[in-house]
């Protein structure tokens, strides 16, 4: 990823998209083709020497230029015909966030896999379901990591869709209108790259493109930030049904030599706020003046490149954080216990209900004994056997019958179908 981001990749695209269009002009003989030839040819850079003639014209675009035309010789007049500098600027911003989006789907693809093998280890791994980070009803880690891996395939369509956005080049001059250089130049040039042409551009490709495409960054950063949460909360001492590989040697506490943290999550939590703040700051890049001013480029020189690399390697971590996690069956199986069969409420709720008990008598029935196991050390089993309503329609085998967690796997294997996790 940071060579897709170096100054030398830069300069090279540079180079590329001045020779094509000199390709592109000759070819509809805008100038000679042999001088075209030419330049195909001697057109090279020392990008030391580029560096010195900035200094003197303040300018990286014009330092370029020069350095460029005095390897190519005469036929050298021809280079940045009929261009601007953003026809090189924002062409080669293209092909530089193309080219990562293509490194960022293939992490995710990674990271797809690691999960889907985890997914299907522990399809049938019962723990507890949590809502207001309170017991629910049961499900199966194989469930969550599951979710996981559905989530992270929408990350990947989202992806494709932004990259398919930002494909787009232009050489159209400096207010896009083509007063210079012949519109064909221009979709030679970008089909020789792989980019769409734009339809319409001013100076400069607009910048809702490139908003779109980190806003899907910053989506995929805060689902990373979401499963790292998740994991962190099961990896608390109270919990304890998950958690980060600890190496030999590790370390986890400077203080306390018991400590065993979960680092990497709160690192990636820590790393989706950088991007998601860089989201905003191309949402700021929108509004231009005009047809250009170049109140976005200082930005983007910090925000695409960071928020690539960071990507990248948040991707990494997580893929590799799933791939090592210790789970702990036995804790989530002590944890559903601790619950005393409180998380088959619903289950009983419903039965009452199909045994034609009015709902609201069912559910008061239910919630007294609910808040006699929770105050008590008896199961709600216990409780429930002692209700008159509830035994009117349900016999004490029929009670222990419904608090039974298998009900609520019944359907675990065509979820995974669905899921194309079969």
């Amino acid at each position: 990823m940071a060579a897709l981001w170096s100054e030398e990749a830069k300069l090279n695209h540079w180079l590329e998209i001045e020779v094509l269009a000199c390709e592109g002009m000759a070819r509809l003989g805008h100038i000679p083709a042999e001088d075209a030839q030419i330049i195909r040819a001697k057109a090279k850079f020392d990008i030391d020497k580029v560096h010195e003639n900035e200094k003197r014209t303040n300018h990286d675009v014009i330092a370029f230029l020069e350095e460029v035309a005095g390897h190519v010789g005469g036929p050298g007049r021809f280079i940045h015909r009929g261009l601007t500098s953003s026809d090189l600027l924002d062409t080669t911003l293209a092909l530089q966030i193309t080219a990562s989006a293509d490194l960022l789907l293939a992490d995710l693809k990674i990271l797809r896999d690691a999960v889907a093998v985890r997914a299907k280890e522990h399809k049938f791994t019962p723990m507890m379901g949590r809502s207001h980070g309170i017991h629910a009803e049961p499900i199966t880690y194989g469930l969550k990591l599951a979710l996981m891996y559905d989530e992270f395939g929408r990350a990947e369509k989202r992806l494709r869709e932004a990259r398919e956005q930002i494909a787009v080049g232009k050489l159209s001059g400096a207010v896009g209108t083509h007063a210079h250089l012949d519109p064909r130049v221009e979709d030679y040039v970008c089909g020789r790259l792989g980019l769409k042409a734009a339809d319409l551009s001013t100076q400069v490709i607009q910048r809702d493109r490139h908003a779109h495409f980190m806003c899907a960054l910053a989506l995929i950063a805060s689902s990373i930030d979401r499963w790292a949460t998740e994991f962190r909360h099961l990896q608390r001492s109270e919990v304890l049904e998950v958690e980060e590989f600890f190496a030999e040697g590790q370390k986890g506490s400077s203080a306390m030599p018991h400590k065993r943290n979960p680092i990497t999550g709160e690192k990636l939590s820590g790393l989706a706020r950088v991007i998601r703040g860089n989201a905003v700051a191309a949402l700021e890049n929108v509004p231009l003046w005009h047809e250009r001013d170049i109140s976005h480029s200082s930005v983007e020189r910090i925000i695409f490149p960071d928020s690539c690399a960071l990507l990248d390697y948040m991707l990494t971590q997580l893929a590799d954080l799933v791939a090592r996690q210790i789970v702990y069956p036995e804790n989530m199986a002590a944890n559903l216990a601790k619950s005393k069969g409180l998380i088959f409420s619903q289950t009983v709720l419903l039965a009452l209900a199909d045994k034609g008990l009015p709902r609201q008598t069912a559910y008061e029935a239910v919630q007294a004994a609910s808040m006699a196991c929770w105050r008590g050390t008896e199961p709600l089993q216990a409780h429930l056997k002692k209700s008159k309503e509830i035994r009117s329609v349900l016999t004490e085998k029929e009670i222990d019958d419904l608090c039974s967690p298998e009900r609520h796997f019944r359907y675990v294997e065509e979820t995974f179908r669905k899921l194309g996790l079969g």
